[in-house]
């Protein structure tokens, strides 16, 4: 069972791998002539209104368990180098691009939010993304502490320019 779930898992993280190396994979990139501003960690609502002009349909989709971590890890540098803010609406994953933006929607309720990745983890069998304990609260599962939901990737980090290298 466990191996047929790990090539499951696999097959996953293998396509998201390529649709995110795919150049058409953001979609922020066609179209636009200026880019949108930088996400600011200490104002979420910056996050909410830099997400207002993405498009309405999500880059992938899947369904996942989550969990939610806090007051152990605030203050704490997140894999970015950040400070973590367990207030924020930030994630930790495995493998998404640090920088991806992604709406967790409970299945439970409906219940979503738009969250920035900017750690990495949970590093518990079973589990695929620790969001901050601000999100856990909006979405309604910070009492029970894990929660089904669904993931939509709405924009991965744009790769830096080949005229870029020092």
């Amino acid at each position: 069972m466990r191996t047929k779930l790990f090539i499951i898992l696999e097959s996953v993280f293998l396509g998201l791998g390529l649709l995110i190396l795919s150049p058409s994979a953001n979609p922020t990139s066609f179209g636009e002539e200026s880019s949108p501003s930088p996400i600011k960690v200490s104002a979420p609502l910056s996050l909410q209104a830099k997400t207002s002009n993405l498009s309405s349909k999500p880059l992938a989709v899947w369904e996942c368990m989550t969990s939610w971590y806090g007051e152990d890890f605030d203050g704490l540098p997140t894999a970015t180098g950040e400070t973590y803010d367990m207030y924020a609406a930030t994630a930790a994953h495995p493998t998404l691009p640090l920088g991806s933006i992604v709406r967790v929607v409970n299945t439970k309720n409906h219940r979503s939010e738009v969250v920035r990745i900017n750690d990495r983890g949970p590093y518990i069998e079973g589990r695929e993304l620790d969001v901050s304990y601000a999100v856990a609260r909006k979405l309604g599962f910070d009492q029970r502490g894990l929660a089904k939901v669904r993931l939509e990737l709405l924009e991965v980090p744009s790769r830096p320019s080949a005229d870029h290298r020092n």
